[in-house]
Order: structure tokens, then sequence, then C-alpha cells
């Protein structure tokens, strides 16, 4: 499969190029890097140490979309909004990766999929996609008997907070319990705030370091407690996974997907509805 990176240049855009180099069903046929950068025309091949491929950076998606048969894209919100349509209006196929976007931006997600297959995560991990399932059984067994936090730690470079990993598993164990989210959720906490409720979901974050990526949920009752924890140390589990959801992505033409129908774990709670 041609896959085509959005974001080339960039230190997860690399990664990315890497993984898809490294396996035997895909081939590096397109990057895209940012309109202005000193990179643009150099060949994709050098900025990852393979050599020259062929495959140089270009400054506009829409130079090269019809290159790959699915684009990559892990890069911020307003870009990947742009992205979406260009790959829309080619009939191209894409992976996000792509945390924050608005609800907005999530909608136009939503009716691109009805002309273009999507896969769209807030993590392409394989441990952190099996968490989620484990998020479902362990909220639907332990139920509204006990209190849960979400705390999440990042690299001091990442701009989103929560994570989309962290408002994931937090979504994940709101729908299995019948909550909604946006309702139940609170955001760290300061001052005199009075006893906890039970039914509300805490989320924590940290940015420090160069820490790739640590995700814990905690089910705490009187006398005992859960934690369901995943720690990344490299970026490259988050692009192997985001490669084998593009090889995934050739078998259907349309249709919005998350990397839980990639890897057959979807369920009632999880996805994005088809």
């Amino acid at each position: 499969m041609k896959v085509g990176i959005i974001g080339a240049a960039g230190r997860m855009g690399r990664i990315l190029m890497e993984a898809t180099l490294a396996n035997p069903d895909t081939e590096l046929a397109a990057a895209v890097d940012v309109p202005g950068s000193s990179l643009i025309g150099v060949d994709a091949g050098e900025l990852v140490g393979q050599g020259r491929l062929g495959v140089v950076l270009a400054d506009e998606l829409e130079k090269v979309v019809r290159d790959a048969d699915v684009f990559i894209d892990f890069t911020v919100p307003e870009a990947t909004a742009r992205h979406i349509e260009v790959c829309r209006a080619a009939g191209t196929r894409l992976v996000i990766g792509t945390t924050g976007l608005d609800d907005h931006q999530t909608a136009s997600l939503r009716a691109a999929g009805e002309d273009i297959a999507i896969c769209f995560a807030p993590n392409y991990s394989i441990g952190v996609n099996l968490c989620f399932k484990l998020l479902e059984t362990a909220a639907a067994v332990l139920g509204d008997e006990v209190d849960i936090e979400v705390i999440e730690a990042h690299h001091r470079h990442k701009i989103d907070a929560p994570s989309g990993t962290a408002l994931r598993m937090g979504e994940v164990v709101a729908q299995t319990l019948g909550r909604d989210l946006k309702e139940c959720a609170v955001y760290g906490r300061e001052g005199r705030t009075g006893e906890r409720e039970r039914r509300t979901i805490g989320f924590e974050t940290i940015r420090a370091g160069d820490i790739v990526g640590d995700h814990t949920v905690l089910f705490a009752a009187d006398g005992e407690r859960v934690e369901i924890t995943h720690k990344a140390s490299s970026r490259m589990s988050f692009a192997r996974g985001a490669v084998r959801a593009a090889l995934w992505l050739g078998g259907h033409d349309r249709g919005l997907y998350d990397m839980q129908d990639v890897l057959g774990l979807a369920g009632d709670s999880a996805g994005w509805g088809r």
C-alpha cells in the first residue's frame, strides 16, 4: 500500500516515515510539511537516514494527495481540518492521530466519513486500545460503587490537556456507566472543593520533561482500589499502530473508524459509530 505522511519533517512525522519504511506491506509514496519549511524539497529518505528514496517533501497536500492510497496525519487541529477536506475531495483515505479537535472539526470529520474511509483515534498504541476494553469491563463490574480518576502525564511540549487518550478513557468509562462525560467530568481541583461526588470522573494532568505518555485510570472503593495503567516508552508504538490502521483501511472505501475497529475490539461503548 502506498502511504503518505503529513507533517513529515516533525518528530512524529519522521517516526511515522520510519514505521512505513519498516513495514514490508507499505511503501512511502508522499511526504508533506508546512509551507515555508526549510526542508521542502528535501528527499524524505535522507530525513530518516535511509538515503534517497525519490520522495521529496511537498509544501501542500493538494500537490501529492493522489500519490498515495492513504495519508497519516498527526499534526494540529486547524491543519487536520484542511487535510480532511483535501482528502475527501480527492477520494483518498486518511488516518488521523491529531488530538484536540473541537466539535465543529469533529462534525466535519464525521461528514467526510460518508465519502472516504477514515480512521480517527486518540492513540494508536496496541496496549492503550487494549486498556480501553479493560476499562469497559472494570466500569461494568465496579459500577457506581467506586470513585474514578484519570491521571495522565506527557512531555512539556504537548499543547492540549487533558490528552486525547485520557479523554477517550473517560468517555469509555462514562458510556459504560450511562453517564455523559461533558456533565460529570471534573478537570483538576483547587481550594475548598467540598466532598467528592461519586458520579464525577476526575482528570489530572502532568506536563514535564520528555515523558512520552503515561495514563492511569483509578477505581477507588472503601478498602480497595483497581488501577489500569499504560506507559509508553517510545513513539514508535504509536507509529506502528497507525501504519497498521492504514493497511486496514485499504479494505474500506468509506466510513469513520477507530483503532478498536482495526484490532477487532469494537464494542457498544467503543468507536465512533458507523
